[in-house]
């Protein structure tokens, strides 16, 4: 199955070792502790009336989403190293931009997928609309991406650094 870039997703060996540890996890001991959990509430009875069994479903319900999401990051990452210091707007990289060309309105975020969100530093991912417009650009560059009304805006790359998180 050959992959676009937009479904790729890069993780550093650290990060993907992270996610495969939390799926082996997930899809073994914490499956059996929720098979237990509902087995138990099952044996209270009614289940209609059983909050502990719906309680139970409802957690093995988002357990399984999540295995759904990991396996599906998983299949599309690529291992690699951070991105290389040159000034080029990558993702794993934290990116300064002015907005217009105003050097006071600036954002600084981090280019990443949520996997690597931080409570330090707003992420965005590659693939919204303000990733996809600054992906590949230089320091110095202006890039343009379309905003969800259907404009486009327009800002200059300040910065691009390799993300020490």
């Amino acid at each position: 199955m050959t992959q676009t870039s937009e479904n790729v997703t890069w993780l550093t060996q650290e990060a993907y070792n992270k996610l495969k540890d939390e799926l082996e996890y997930l899809t073994g001991p914490a499956r059996t502790e929720i098979a237990a959990k509902i087995a138990a509430a099952r044996e209270e009875g009614d289940l209609r009336e059983n909050g502990g069994y719906h309680a139970a479903k409802e957690e093995q319900g988002k357990q399984e989403l999540r295995v759904r999401q990991l396996t599906q990051l998983l299949e599309n990452a690529k291992v690699g190293e951070a991105p290389a210091a040159d000034g080029t707007v990558a993702p794993g990289m934290v990116v300064t931009i002015a907005f217009d060309g105003d050097e006071d309105d600036t954002l600084t975020f981090l280019l990443a997928s949520r996997e690597y969100a931080s409570s330090e530093i707003e992420t965005y991912s590659p693939q919204s609309p303000l990733g996809t417009g600054v992906i590949g650009r230089k320091v110095g560059e202006n890039a343009e991406y379309e905003l969800p009304n259907g404009k486009t805006a327009s800002v200059k790359i300040l910065k691009a650094e390799p993300y020490k998180g």
